[in-house]
């Protein structure tokens, strides 16, 4: 059997947490402290029997059966979760992978950094586990990995739109040209569309909306029709496309849009590609299983040139008791001001919680071992009563679950808007057409449930521990140090923004 840690914190603090458990035990021992239990069940016992009246019958008899009970449940305590006895060291605890190899991330094993040779013992002392608290460990990790990994593993697709909405045209040559394919491609084009009136279909209406758009280049009487109106060195000027055009020194000539457009690695759709980030498109694509990799630089593109954020939807995505059905001139006002309000205090909200979820693991990685650390003096003031046991148990599985629930949370906040804005949902998702962009009309609901999702870290933990509590598992007090242990931290990420905005100003 072998002890799994989720983090290299942890994968320390285990070591350190059961070496001065060790020592702790050693002291209880050569001190014969370990002892006064016994003492204490002996007359704990007798006045119990003295106190129960004489109906009992012989008082001695019964205090003895009592007294041997109470001894032999302290003696089994004692040797399965007392006594260290199995060997630990870093070589025996192993970084667990199943996690990140079901998501494709690779992460190094401890035997590849410095630590497999400075930890695997702490002045020269290493640990030992009693037998019950090795089980405890190992069957925590195994359940709390199995919830885990049953979390389906999907796409961060939050920090896509992000870097979709960064990338802009650095290229100033670039920016201008693609001004000048409005006004020369995409602009007749548009008006002569509106001036014929094709019956067009909901995907071609959406087509459309931007320049590339394939309706116009593959559709007689538009993009094969319009051309540049100045000439363009990338395509030499030719007689019989450019008859009636000046020809200019520089051998220029005037390209259909279509060529303008398509054309290679020299078409103006190859070179706004070139400024996005290649690997940006390969997590769109490799998202994006629905659509072709053609289909889904196209929607980057777009994104790119587009002078404004594109919508997705028309509709609500989030369901809110906030105002009325059809909202008056007071609520539209009250959805502003409070829209604004999120707005604001995200700039200081956002990044205090960002710090809280980096400190948590590194909080509970403490909490760990400091439980690790106390087991001894709780079994000795418990008087090693099975009950002090099984409680002990119960908190150390209520720790280890914790990780499930900042796992959940971390998987919720990344994949949410492929939740929300994502196929495979067939007719139940609320759009009809893929844009990279996701859901922007709904920027505001988006922010109010990053709030939502930044608290879920503290709150769907003590959730855990306020459902053991119906059954009579107290363990509540044992992650109080979640909330107070990043609450500074919080406070310290939480001022980093009113520092930006006093430096911009």
């Amino acid at each position: 059997m072998t002890l799994y840690t989720t983090d290299y914190l942890e994968y320390y603090l285990t070591l350190v947490g059961w070496v001065v458990n060790n020592g702790i035990w050693n002291i209880l021992v050569a001190s014969g402290v370990f002892a006064l239990p016994f003492g204490a069940i002996v007359i704990h016992e007798w006045l119990r029997a003295r106190a129960e009246g004489a109906d009992e019958g012989n008082k001695g008899v019964l205090s003895s059966m009592r007294i041997e009970n109470r001894v032999w449940v302290a003696i089994f305590v004692i040797m399965f979760a007392g006594i260290p006895f199995i060997p630990v060291d870093l070589s025996t605890i192993k970084f667990d992978t199943t996690r990140s190899a079901q998501c494709q991330v690779n992460v190094p094993q401890p035997a590849d950094t410095g630590w497999a040779n400075v930890y695997t013992t702490l002045n020269n002392q290493s640990a030992l586990l009693p037998v019950w608290w090795f089980f405890m460990h190992a069957i925590s990790k195994a359940v709390t990995g199995a919830a885990v990994a049953a979390i389906p593993c999907g796409t961060d697709l939050r920090q896509i739109r992000m870097d979709v909405d960064a990338t802009r045209i650095n290229d100033p040559v670039l920016a201008q040209e693609v001004g000048d394919f409005v006004h020369d491609c995409y602009g007749p084009s548009r008006a002569k569309l509106f001036m014929n009136r094709p019956t067009l279909s909901d995907d071609q209406m959406n087509d459309v909306t931007w320049i590339g758009s394939s309706y116009f280049q593959s559709n007689a009487g538009f993009y094969d029709t319009y051309h540049s109106s100045t000439p363009r060195t990338a395509w030499p000027y030719d007689a019989t496309r450019d008859a009636g055009l000046a020809q200019v020194d520089s051998g220029g000539g005037y390209p259909t849009c279509r060529q303008w457009w398509s054309d290679g690695s020299s078409g103006l759709r190859a070179r706004l590609l070139a400024q996005v980030d290649p690997d940006l498109l390969t997590r769109l694509g490799r998202w994006a299983g629905f659509l072709s990799q053609n289909e889904v630089n196209d929607s980057v593109v777009r994104a790119v040139v587009s002078p404004k954020q594109q919508k997705m939807n028309q509709g609500s995505v989030y369901t809110d008791y906030g105002g009325q059905i059809e909202k008056s001139l007071p609520n539209v006002v009250t959805r502003g001001a409070g829209d604004l309000g999120l707005a604001v205090g995200s700039i200081g909200f956002f990044p205090a919680m960002d710090v809280v979820r980096q400190a948590l693991p590194m909080v509970l990685s403490l909490l760990k071992m400091a439980l690790v650390i106390c087991i001894p003096l709780v079994l000795l003031f418990g008087t090693y009563e099975l009950k002090a046991v099984i409680t002990v148990s119960c908190v150390e599985f209520a720790l280890f679950f914790v990780d499930f629930w900042f796992q959940l949370g971390r998987w919720l906040d990344s994949t949410i808007l492929d939740a929300l804005y994502g196929w495979g949902f067939g007719a139940n998702r609320p759009h009809t057409n893929f844009d990279p962009l996701i859901g922007l009309n709904n920027a505001f609901g988006d922010m109010l449930l990053n709030f939502v999702l930044a608290a879920m870290f503290i709150v769907l933990p003590t959730f855990w521990v306020t459902a053991l509590g119906w059954v009579g598992v107290r363990a509540g007090n044992a992650i109080q140090g979640l909330a107070s242990g990043t609450r500074d931290a919080q406070a310290a990420g939480g001022k980093g923004a009113g520092v930006a905005l006093k430096a911009a100003k």
